[in-house]
């Protein structure tokens, strides 16, 4: 058996740190494979330390889940993908899933790579750790460990990610908290690294560069913002739980905030998400101070959350990266599997409650001292991108010892005190 068929896991036969090559020879290569603008943003800096070392190769394949998205967030970084699927991201989420699974495990059959990165919970995640893991090729998971304990939320990506970790070799998880979430599930040993999120990574590449706006509007709405004429709120709600109901209650209560303050202005980027785009664009059309904007190039959507006043969101992304600026979130899910925002203070989860959400906006708008949260972003350091190019180094023999955990990354707790606000009765 060749060193690259072997089994998954130190459990199964395998042992960091057992050299797949003999030194001298070709690199070994790493193929990361991403689809979604979250992947391509935090994929990205992966790929730029991958490459700065240059003792991997390093491809990234692009599954044409978002192909617009994907490309327009590697642009920010000077990326393009090296190989494309030619996949119809149309159809069922199955079918999709059907479809990338066969492409990946085409392309896996023509070039053979010794280790497959897959980032997050997305379909596009899963057939990469799905084609890979039936070659005999090693799955790094990165983002690993995210729980929300509940299977249909968020839907399917809970279930996803819990799949992913099953079939991976190696963990790479953003935070203690995720590491021990694997842990409980009986996922531990040298394989489950924390390294911190590669997001707080591409925010300290993009954060501070001179923006120019495809949109004038926004360059507009940035203006007044910093000029003290009015509040940005940025808002982002796609997810599937959110359509329907909640997002109708979701939208009440942003006309509430609009009429309360006459200075609040609302960004709304619409994801690709057809069923969303047309709720939102039903509901909230014609009303004063909501700007709808196509989905927004990373340092765009960066130099507006460093503007924010406030953000009211479903993605977890975000959650991740308004820290960074001291921006608190209204997260407009019941659940997060991002746990270290709330203790921070950084976030708050409001679900979709018309009543709690105007509550703890007003707080935010009506009390300066609300802006800000911890010391520094309790995600990450701004150095989780070197750490995982050591821990897959580390898996293919190329380094004897694991990267430095993620762990010295120090936060103090907000000062901020949420406070419940009072029930209706």
């Amino acid at each position: 058996m060749d060193q690259s068929s072997r089994s998954h896991g130190s459990a199964n036969g395998w042992a960091p740190g057992t050299a797949l090559l003999p030194r001298g020879l070709c690199l070994p290569e790493v193929h990361l494979i991403g689809g979604t603008r979250a992947e391509a943003v935090k994929l990205a800096p992966v790929v730029e330390a991958i490459r700065a070392r240059s003792r991997m190769g390093c491809l990234m394949v692009a599954s044409g889940e978002q192909e617009l998205v994907f490309d327009q967030a590697l642009e920010v970084f000077a990326m393009r993908p090296d190989i494309r699927l030619p996949v119809e991201p149309r159809g069922s989420r199955p079918e999709l899933l059907g479809s990338l699974t066969r492409l990946l495990d085409e392309h896996f059959a023509r070039r053979r790579p010794a280790a497959v990165v897959v980032q997050g919970d997305s379909t596009t995640a899963l057939a990469g750790a799905l084609a890979a893991f039936w070659r005999g090729i090693r799955v790094v998971h990165l983002e690993a460990g995210l729980r929300t304990h509940d299977l249909r939320a968020p839907f399917p990506e809970e279930a996803n990610r819990r799949l992913i970790a099953r079939l991976s070799s190696l963990h790479l998880a953003p935070t203690a908290g995720a590491a021990a979430n694997l842990q409980a599930e009986g996922i531990g040993g040298p394989g489950v690294l924390v390294v911190g999120n590669t997001v707080v990574d591409a925010l300290t590449r993009v954060a501070g560069r001179p923006v120019s706006y495809h949109d004038p509007r926004l360059a507009a709405v940035e203006w007044r913002a910093r000029s003290g004429q009015t509040r940005l709120a940025l808002v982002t709600v796609h997810r599937i739980e959110s359509l329907g109901a909640p997002l109708t209650r979701i939208m009440n209560a942003l006309r509430t905030l609009l009429e309360r303050y006459q200075d609040v202005e609302i960004v709304l980027p619409i994801h690709p998400n057809d069923a969303a785009r047309k709720q939102l664009m039903t509901g909230l059309f014609g009303v004063e101070r909501v700007h709808f904007t196509a989905p927004l190039p990373y340092d765009e959507f960066c130099q507006l959350l460093a503007t924010a006043r406030l953000v009211l969101s479903d993605s977890g992304g975000v959650q991740e990266e308004a820290p960074t600026f001291g921006v608190p979130v209204l997260v407009l899910r019941d659940l997060t599997e991002r746990m270290e925002a709330l203790e921070t203070g950084d976030s708050r989860l409001v679900g979709s409650d018309p009543q709690v959400i105007v509550d703890l906006a007003a707080r935010i708008l009506d009390e300066p001292a609300e802006r800000g949260g911890a010391a520094a972003n309790p995600f990450g350091d701004g150095y989780a991108a070197p750490r995982v190019e050591h821990g897959i180094a580390w898996l293919l023999g190329l380094e004897k010892l694991p990267p430095t955990p993620a762990s010295a990354v120090r936060y103090t707790p907000s000062e901020r005190v949420w406070r419940q606000p009072a029930a209706r009765t």
